[in-house]
């Protein structure tokens, strides 16, 4: 389960068209399949959480928009034992949330923005997070670091987080994935001198979800410290891993993509896992909103 860039997958097109293919377990309700890169094996959700009860660190991804992604990994936390601390993107680093009150209120408290993050889109996982004897606490900066950042680039990095991400610098094929995936993520509008500050920007996100998801595990021996960010915050090439190896190379991990069908399972996925849900049938385009 470590060192994830070592885990790729044997699958072709063919066993691709299997998996998206097959109906789920006991019938009804969308297809969902996890496969594990390493061979291609596939997996039932319980032996995946019994693999990530063995690992220091588990990191789920998603699509911000799918909300099959967010009532997945609901369910996976729900399975997960009393007292998993799981680090949430939606909210700030250094803020936890009450065991007691109103879900939305607690999660305000926390940093949660409801239209930043189309409540109640994310409210099966983030509820499964704060469910009584949980653990859910922020990973992500504040937004105006963030925004400032995204400004002014590694000058506006923080030294806490500075000293973690200057030894982890990006190989340049893994730069120039995270640099594609901004300009997608921007619709191509994005000017190329705007690149460098963005990855700034992303880098430090994932800089303080590893800080975050370092103090958590310490805290709670014994247990996986989970992440619930977006793909590219778990992906092996550029996102929390990098910090993993670097800072904790000898630590266990898993990082499991949600991902849609049609997503290509071979040499070049980024994550230890994918788990393929149904996708969303009439998405926005991000450029026209």
């Amino acid at each position: 389960m470590r060192a994830g860039l070592r885990r790729r997958s044997l699958l072709g097109a063919g066993a691709l068209g299997l998996l998206a293919g097959c109906a789920a377990p006991g019938g009804g309700g969308p297809a969902v399949r996890i496969v594990a890169l390493a061979g291609g094996r596939e997996l039932t959700r319980a032996a995946l959480l019994a693999e990530a009860l063995r690992c220091d660190y588990l990191l789920l991804g998603e699509q911000h928009d799918n909300p099959h992604h967010h009532a997945q990994r609901g369910a996976w936390l729900a399975a997960l034992p009393i007292g998993t601390p799981v680090v949430a993107e939606q909210l700030t680093r250094g803020l936890s949330v009450s065991p007691q009150g109103e879900l939305l209120a607690r999660l305000q408290a926390g940093g949660f923005d409801p239209k930043g993050w189309r409540w109640p889109l994310h409210e099966p996982v983030l509820a499964a997070a704060a469910a009584p004897g949980r653990q859910l606490l922020g990973g992500n900066v504040p937004r105006e670091l963030a925004r400032d950042a995204a400004r002014r680039g590694p000058a506006a990095w923080p030294p806490e987080l500075a000293a973690l991400l200057e030894p982890a610098a990006l190989e340049a094929a893994a730069q120039d994935a995270l640099d594609g995936d901004l300009l997608r993520g921007h619709c191509g509008m994005l000017p190329a001198a705007r690149v460098p500050s963005m990855r700034a920007a992303q880098r430090l996100r994932d800089a303080s979800m590893w800080l975050a998801l370092r103090e958590a595990h310490a805290a709670a021996p014994g247990l996986p410290a989970v992440l619930v960010a977006g793909n590219g915050h778990v992906r092996s090439d550029y996102g929390v891993p990098t910090l993993i190896r670097r800072h904790a190379p000898q630590a266990r991990w898993m990082s499991v993509g949600f991902v849609e069908p049609g997503f290509a399972l071979d040499g070049t996925v980024p994550y230890t896992h994918v788990c393929i849900t149904a996708g969303v049938p009439e998405r926005e385009d991000p450029a026209r909103t």
